[in-house]
């Protein structure tokens, strides 16, 4: 399907009769898919008076609701570009983002309003407002920009992934139908921010694609707030990362109580960090549905790899979901694909790949040869099935003893301890060749019983060189704000 991605979607509603089924529960308040489709369309009446025209970007730093998917489809519809960013971010994060997109206009709640004085700023009760008129939808091109996210920043510095009108489609025929089979009776939880890409997938645009509904929580995430959102709407298909999964059933106490909670679940999918399997098995036993751990990135929109609710297998990432293609190759070998089996840096081609990095022609040389083949930067290999295994990011890996190593090879090892909630092993930053592990033990755990436990896994399983120095205990780790760990602030001491 070609062309503006807001009236597509509204046109599919329509065609399918999905305009008065659910699409959004928020609290105590339903929205159906018509009554967000026309205040998308008055969105984009006030957008337009404002002077909002194709190919102006428009800044959206809303909490997840329905003025936020009103502005983000209210600014498509205009042929301009949508520019997605955290609500909860910090006034330097922000200013970042202004000075790299350089929007017209920025949709944020009041209190945010100080923070972009060089833009048009509007709320989201402006564009609840009634238009003089509402524009028709802008024709636009296949490959027309729709939407600009930033990537998270652990390598560097955050870069804007421009994605077109058409790559939505592509990542949901992937990951909600090939991987989760989603149909209009689906309800979709993700403690993923819809100003991410894990959770505007997730949360706004599957269920718009197949006339199934989405729970809209504004609220930053917590446990007891997560099950009260579950118990209440009874999802069907949970999506978040592996630390809010760990936090979700990490507590003996709580056991009953969340898998009462999430006891509609048929599947939860994960994505983001490595899953470990013992965390996988927990995660089973509580909620009681399979955990599907996946591989996506900003660059492609959302999921390209993933187990699936047919075909799984513990451990690995899953296997390539249709339409995309991947590649690994030997970069030491100059680009040559691998055999199976055999380690390699991770390439993936489809439709969805991004157009580039805003602004950054030199970046996205980088990363993304003119064939369309994206280089992921991730460490796997394939086997004789056709399952996708990690072995961590190229920027990951350590100088151990004069050899190579990645700190996920540990993590795994380490992670099989049925007592830690999650891990992580980085590099000192000061004597070379040494590493060192932060854990989070589960509830009422002896750390000195742990530790003990850990170091003996470790000298058992592992060459000398890969056996981490010490052993951290804190009770969370540091998380950049689409939940991925924030290593460069762990520190020993």
């Amino acid at each position: 399907m070609e062309g503006n991605l807001a009236s597509n979607l509204a046109r599919r509603a329509d065609t399918y009769g999905w305009r008065d089924r659910p699409l959004f529960y928020a609290g105590d308040t339903t929205f159906s898919h018509g009554e967000v489709h026309d205040a998308a369309a008055r969105a984009a009446g006030v957008l337009h008076a404002a002077g909002i025209r194709r190919g102006d970007r428009v800044l959206l730093a809303l909490p997840d609701s329905v003025p936020l998917v009103a502005a983000l489809f209210g600014t498509l519809r205009l042929g301009a570009v949508a520019v997605l960013a955290g609500p909860e971010q910090g006034e330097r994060e922000h200013a970042y983002v202004v000075a790299d997109a350089a929007p017209q206009a920025v949709v944020c709640a009041p209190e945010l309003a100080h923070r972009f004085p060089s833009a048009l700023v509007l709320t989201g009760d402006d564009l609840a407002d009634e238009p003089a008129s509402v524009p028709d939808p802008v024709a636009v091109d296949a490959a027309d920009p729709a939407y600009v996210q930033y990537t998270s920043g652990t390598t560097g510095k955050p870069k804007g992934a421009v994605h077109r009108h058409t790559d939505a489609e592509a990542y949901f025929m992937a990951m909600g139908v090939g991987a989760l089979a989603m149909s209009q009776s689906d309800v979709v939880f993700s403690l993923a921010k819809a100003c991410y890409p894990y959770g505007l997938g997730a949360t706004v645009l599957f269920p718009m694609y197949c006339g199934a509904a989405s729970v809209l929580w504004a609220a930053q995430p917590s446990v007891d707030g997560a099950a009260e959102q579950a118990r209440r709407h009874r999802p069907t298909l949970l999506f978040t990362v592996p630390t809010w999964y760990a936090r979700l059933v990490a507590a003996p106490e709580r056991e009953a109580g969340v898998r009462r909670a999430f006891g509609s679940l048929r599947a939860a999918a994960s994505a983001g960090e490595p899953l470990l399997p013992s965390l996988a098995d927990r995660i089973e036993q509580v909620l009681g549905c399979p955990v599907l751990d996946g591989l996506g990135s900003t660059e492609v929109g959302h999921t390209f790899v993933s187990n699936t609710v047919t075909r799984r297998r513990r451990g690995a990432l899953g296997v390539p979901l249709d339409p995309y293609e991947i590649s690994v190759r030997n970069e030491a070998g100059h680009g040559r694909t691998t055999r199976p089996g055999e380690p390699g840096v991770l390439y993936v081609r489809g439709p969805s790949v991004m157009l580039e990095y805003l602004g950054k022609p030199e970046q996205t040389a980088e990363v993304l040869s003119p064939d369309g083949w994206l280089r992921t930067g991730d460490l796997v290999h394939v086997d004789d099935e056709g399952f996708v295994h990690h072995h961590g990011r190229v920027l990951d890996q350590v100088t151990v003893s004069g050899r190579r190593v990645s700190p996920l090879e540990v993590e795994r090892i380490l992670g099989q301890h049925p007592g830690l909630v999650e891990l992580a092993v980085v590099p000192d930053d000061v004597e070379p060749g040494v590493l060192h592990a932060y854990a989070v033990a589960i509830t009422g755990a002896d750390e000195t019983v742990l530790l003990a436990e850990l170091m003996d896994l470790a000298r058992t399983r592992l060459p000398e060189h890969k056996v981490p120095a010490t052993v951290n205990f804190l009770t969370e780790l540091p998380r950049t704000s689409t939940g991925k760990i924030r290593r460069s602030a762990l520190h020993p001491g």
